[in-house]
C-alpha cells in the first residue's frame, strides 16, 4: 500500500575509500586467505592421515578448522572481488545468503571454542578419567550440538530479517552483510527482532564465554601445581596463547555486538569486524594446532615421506 521503491541489491562500502589503501587491503586479505586455507587445510589433513592424532582433542580441531575455511569463505572472496573491481553490489538474495551463512557459523565457532576448552580442561584437570568421559560416541555429539544450537539460536531472526521490506536507501558502510546495519535499512519498525537479536548474542557470546573462562581458570589452577618449572612454563605457554586469541576474539565481538547503541555503521565497526573475522582466524591454525608438538613431528614426518617417494619415482 505505500509508494516505495524494493530494493534489489546493496552497497557495501568495504573497508576504505582511498583507492591505494585498497590494494594493500587487497594484498593482505590475500596472504590471509591463504594463510587460513593453508594452516585449516594442514590441520585438517595431518590429523586424518596419521595415526597418533587420532585423540578427541585433534577431533575437534579438525572440525574447527573445517568450520573456519567454511566461515572466512562466506566473505573473504566477495571482498577480493570488491577490492579487485571496485565493484561495491551485492544482489538482495546474495546479501540475505552471507549474512545468514556469516552469523550461523560465527556462532558454530563460539560453541567449538568453548568445546574445545571443555576438552583441555578434562585433559589437564581430569587425566585419569579423559578417555572414559571424552569417548568418541560424546565427542561426537558435543560438534553436533554446537551445529545444531547454532541453526536453533540463529534461523529464527535470520528468517524474520529476510521478510523485512527494504525501499530505500540501500547502502551499508561495512565489507559484508552485517544484520544490524539491515535492520537499519528496513522500511519497517525492526524493535522486536533487535530485541530477540540482542538475546540471542547475550546468550551465545557471554554463554560460552563463560565456559571457556572457567575451563581455562580450572587449567590454570592445576598448572600451578605441577610440581616441574619446566611442565608449568610449557603448559603456560600454550595456554597464554590461546587466551590471548580468546581474548582477541571475544572482545571485539562483545564491543562490537553487545555494547549499548550497537546499532553500527561507523568505521570503528569496520576495523572490530576484520579483527575478529580475518586476524583471529588467521591466527587460530598456528596457535592451536601447528604449534603442537606432535602436530610438527606429525608434518615432518609426511614430508620426509613424500620426498622419500618423490626420491624413488625419480
Amino acid at each position: 500500500s505505500m509508494n516505495h521503491t524494493t530494493v534489489v541489491e546493496f552497497v557495501l562500502l568495504g573497508l576504505t575509500n582511498s583507492r591505494h589503501l585498497e590494494i594493500i587491503l587487497f594484498l593482505f586479505l590475500v596472504i590471509a586467505y591463504f594463510l587460513i586455507l593453508l594452516g585449516n587445510i594442514t590441520v585438517i589433513s595431518i590429523t586424518l592421515v596419521n595415526h597418533f592424532l587420532q585423540t578427541p582433542m585433534y577431533y575437534f580441531l579438525r572440525n574447527f578448522a573445517l568450520l573456519e575455511i567454511t566461515f572466512t569463505s562466506t566473505f573473504i572472496p566477495s571482498t577480493l572481488y570488491s577490492l579487485l573491481t571496485e565493484r561495491k553490489m551485492i544482489s538482495l538474495p546474495g546479501c540475505f545468503l552471507q549474512m545468514l551463512l556469516f552469523f550461523y557459523l560465527g556462532t558454530c565457532t563460539f560453541f567449538h571454542v568453548a568445546t574445545m576448552s571443555f576438552d583441555r580442561y578434562v585433559a589437564i584437570c581430569h587425566p585419569l578419567h579423559y578417555t572414559t568421559i571424552m569417548n568418541n560416541r560424546f565427542c561426537l555429539q558435543l560438534v553436533l550440538a554446537c551445529w545444531a544450537v547454532s541453526f536453533l539460536l540463529m534461523f529464527p531472526p535470520t528468517i524474520m530479517i529476510v521478510q523485512l521490506p527494504f525501499c530505500g536507501p540501500n547502502v551499508m558502510n561495512h565489507f559484508y552483510c552485517d544484520t544490524s546495519l539491515l535492520l537499519q535499512l528496513s522500511c519497517t519498525d525492526t524493535g522486536f527482532i533487535e530485541g530477540l537479536m540482542l538475546i540471542t548474542l547475550i546468550i551465545i557470546i557471554p554463554g560460552t564465554l563463560i565456559v571457556t573462562t572457567v575451563s581455562y581458570g580450572c587449567i590454570i589452577i592445576t598448572i600451578l601445581h605441577i610440581p616441574s618449572s619446566t611442565g608449568r612454563k610449557k603448559a603456560f605457554s600454550t595456554c597464554s596463547a590461546h587466551l590471548m586469541v580468546v581474548m582477541i576474539f571475544y572482545s571485539t565481538c562483545i564491543y562490537r555486538y553487545i555494547r549499548p547503541e550497537q546499532r553500527g555503521g561507523q568505521d570503528s565497526d569496520k576495523v572490530l569486524s576484520f579483527f575478529f573475522s580475518v586476524v583471529t582466524q588467521m591466527l587460530n591454525p598456528y596457535i592451536y594446532s601447528l604449534r603442537n608438538n606432535q602436530v610438527k613431528k606429525a608434518l615432518k614426518e609426511s614430508m620426509l615421506r613424500a620426498f622419500s617417494s618423490s626420491l624413488r619415482q625419480l
